[in-house]
């Protein structure tokens, strides 16, 4: 009976499960409809409460937030938004896919961001651009980036990324556009980039990237653009960029200011190959040679920048085919014979041929007819033109013929002269035994040289007046004067033929001057070896004028006889950089880029000149040595140790030959000398103290302490000051090693000084 009461269900019991089960059912359906109602508030977002996510949306949220949570300052409040009343989808600056519902743009250009940039942004791998550009974002551009296979731009220009550009970036097989420029980038471009078929524009200029262009850019066939301006870059620029088809922007250019880019070399003619080119961008490098003739073929050209480099002879007659040419800046080259006048029926709105060697009659028609669209000075043989240029009247073909006959008889008596003059001058130099040199050399460079009279530089500087007087230095004394018809400025160095060496320093002068040209050495104009009035030998070099006097003058004026410039003469921080990659500059190229190695050997502040910019040039090269003269073993040494005292270095002391590393001494010293304000042979330095122990023992930490008081005056940012004074001290001891081995190249130390005005990049002081 229990067994069967057991086994049946009453009604009532059978009603109560029933409903049990009614009940039980709702409340499953009741549960689904919810879960089914909060995952879509999850898909789609609620503006009045919290959001979840799921799955890859999850996975996004989390990298947003990292990337937040790396951003320092926000002054703007743009970050704001990004919180969980919002789907991220909402936030500012970021675009997601419809479908998905995954990131595809980050874009936050121009929010004034500081901070870094995570490494989970790695995450969001459904991302396709990331535009940073225009904040201050620093530390390393993260690896993690290589794993965005679906990235097609990468826009981080202008800001404050260090570091090298990673190599995996090579994994972003679809990235069309790469801008890094105007960041703090070191290292070499990285040659895994080869793969990156699919690249468009490559930009990273203004940065501190070294080593050359490699030769694989070549390959991508889609690039448009290439910008490596201002960077450390050199060598040559590779043939293979004739093959790039496509590509409208080629910048491999720099400034003085900023710019520091060596390419060398010639311009290889492939560059006639990019024939849809329509901005050239070569300026302020060392190209030298001939303007190829097959530039002529890039007709799409219509800007085209090659100032500041080596080229010579004339303006190829190709270059008529540039009809749609709108700006052509080939200005401090040297560039010879006269201005084509192809130039005036070209579409130019603005042409600068300044600083060159052109000669001859100037076009009237085309642009030459609007004096504010074309700079021609610096060509002195030129003629004609407009009236607003300024320049002399040519003269007439009959004027030429009249003028012939005075020219020959002009001839005639020179010939009867110099043999007379050279005579005299032998037999009176013979005279002075330790003025003795090789009179076939002698003869041979003065007729070379003799352009000038000693009565016209008498003339020129009223007599050699001390009125005059700007300057004296070992071998001689340098006199302002007013020279030749067009009554220009220029510095009159005469020789003291009395002066033991002075006849070899003149030698030594001329033969490294007329060999080298350079925008930071001191340009000779002319020369004179002659006699005076009285049959004494005399000598003199006519240089371009430096009007604002020597580093000397202004790291120590006298404030007694120079009251008057003591505001004018003191130079910031700025301006010291500037002056030191200026000297470092010229230096790199007596080393290692002219066309004979020479070693100036007597570098010091009084040998710093400045022009009316106060651009420094390097001068006085009566101490030059070539480096080929030192593999003469029979070549000696009659001036003895060659330099001034404190900024020789030790290894010529002891006899040592001289060499680059004396140069990069000298440098040294100098560098240190521009900080502490303290010369070398300062009172202070004494019981083995020097100049180099006493910068090197201040290092780290009391750098401020030994800086030049004038230096810190207005300074805006005392730690970026401070930051660059270490550095610039640090190059300055590296320099001037007491060890040869242990000195730097002057190129490191060039490269080195960029990074210290890079420091300074956005803090003038």
């Amino acid at each position: 009976m229990e067994m069967k009461r057991q086994g049946r269900k009453s009604p009532v019991a059978a009603m109560s499960l029933s409903l049990l089960c009614s009940i039980h059912f709702q409340a499953i359906l009741l549960l689904f409809v919810v879960l089914l109602h909060v995952k879509t508030l999850a898909v789609f977002g609620d503006s009045t409460g919290t959001t979840s996510y799921a799955g890859g949306n999850e996975t996004d949220h989390q990298a947003l937030l990292a990337f937040k949570s790396k951003i320092t300052l926000d002054p703007r409040n743009i970050l704001s938004s990004w919180n969980d009343s919002n789907h991220f989808c909402q936030w500012e600056g970021v675009t997601c896919g419809r479908k998905h519902r995954r990131v595809t743009i980050l874009d936050l250009r121009s929010r004034d961001l500081v901070g870094s940039l995570s490494p989970y942004i790695g995450n969001l791998s459904f991302l396709r651009q990331i535009v940073l550009a225009n904040n201050t974002i620093g530390d390393k551009i993260p690896d993690e980036v290589g794993r965005l296979y679906r990235l097609r731009a990468l826009m981080l220009y202008n800001n404050s990324f260090d570091g090298e550009i990673p190599a995996n970036l090579s994994h972003c097989s679809n990235l069309n556009f790469i801008s890094v420029a105007r960041n703090n980038l070191s290292g070499s471009i990285p040659k895994q980039l080869a793969s990156l078929s699919m690249l468009k524009s490559l930009s990273f200029d203004t940065n501190n990237l070294m080593g050359g262009i490699p030769p694989f850019i070549g390959n991508l066939s889609s690039l448009q653009l290439i910008s490596a301006a201002d960077n450390v870059l050199g060598g040559h620029i590779p043939d293979a960029l004739g093959q790039l088809q496509s590509l409208k922007y080629l910048g491999l250019g720099g400034n003085k200011l900023s710019g520091r880019n060596f390419f060398i070399g010639l311009l290889p003619s492939e560059v006639g190959n990019l024939v849809h080119l329509v901005e050239l961008d070569l300026s302020e490098n060392n190209l030298s040679s001939k303007i190829p003739s097959s530039l002529g073929s890039c007709t799409s050209l219509e800007y085209l920048y090659m100032e500041g480099n080596f080229f010579q002879g004339a303006v190829p007659i190709y270059l008529s085919s540039l009809r749609g040419i709108q700006v052509m800046d080939l200005s401090r080259n040297n560039l010879s014979s006269q201005i084509p006048n192809f130039l005036e029926k070209l579409s130019l709105k603005n042409l600068n041929l300044s600083f060159n060697d052109f000669e001859g009659e100037v076009p009237t028609k085309g642009v030459f007819s609007n004096s504010s669209a074309i700079s021609l000075i610096g060509n002195s043989r030129l003629c004609g033109g407009i009236s607003e240029l300024k320049f002399p009247r040519c003269l007439t073909k009959e004027e030429k013929k009249a003028r012939w006959p005075l020219a020959v008889k002009v001839a005639i008596s020179m010939a009867c002269v110099i043999p007379v003059v050279t005579i005299m001058s032998f037999f009176l130099f013979c005279r002075h035994k330790n003025q003795r040199k090789d009179n076939s050399s002698e003869s041979s460079l003065r007729q070379s040289l003799l352009k000038v009279s000693y009565q016209g530089l008498l003339k020129a500087t009223d007599g050699f007046s001390p009125a005059n007087l700007i300057g004296v230095g070992s071998f001689g004394s340098v006199y302002k004067g007013i020279l030749g018809e067009d009554e220009s400025i220029v510095a009159v160095k005469v020789i003291n033929i009395q002066r033991q060496g002075a006849s070899k320093s003149f030698i030594s002068e001329c033969e490294a001057l007329k060999n080298i040209r350079h925008r930071n050495l001191v340009k000779i104009i002319t020369s004179c070896s002659s006699v005076d009035f009285h049959g004494n030998d005399f000598k003199a070099l006519v240089f371009e004028f430096m009007p604002n006097g020597s580093l000397e003058n202004w790291l120590h004026m006298d404030l007694e006889t120079n009251t008057r410039q003591v505001d004018i003469q003191n130079l910031n921080l700025v301006q010291r950089i500037s002056i030191a990659i200026d000297v470092a500059y010229a230096l790199d190229y007596l080393h290692h880029r002219c066309p004979m190695p020479i070693v100036h050997c007597d570098l010091k502040p009084s040998n710093i000149l400045f022009d009316c910019d106060m651009i420094a040039h390097i001068g006085d090269f009566g101490l030059a040595k070539f480096l080929l003269e030192l593999t003469n073993p029979k070549q000696s040494d009659s001036i003895g140790i060659r330099g001034t005292i404190g900024y020789t270095p030790p290894e010529y002391g002891v006899g040592c030959d001289v060499s680059t590393k004396g140069d990069v001494y000298s440098y040294g010293i100098l560098l240190l000398e521009m900080i502490t304000g303290k010369r070398p042979t300062n009172c202070v330095f004494e019981g083995g103290l020097n100049l180099h122990n006493y910068a090197s023992m201040a290092l780290p930490n009391r750098v401020i302490e030994i800086s030049d008081p004038k230096l810190l005056n207005n300074c805006g940012d005392t730690n970026r000051t401070e930051e660059c004074l270490i550095s610039m001290v640090k190059i300055g001891v590296s320099c001037s090693m007491e060890l040869p081995q242990e000195r730097w190249d002057i190129i490191k130390a060039l490269s080195e000084l960029y990074l210290v005005r890079d420091i300074l990049h956005g803090a003038r002081i």
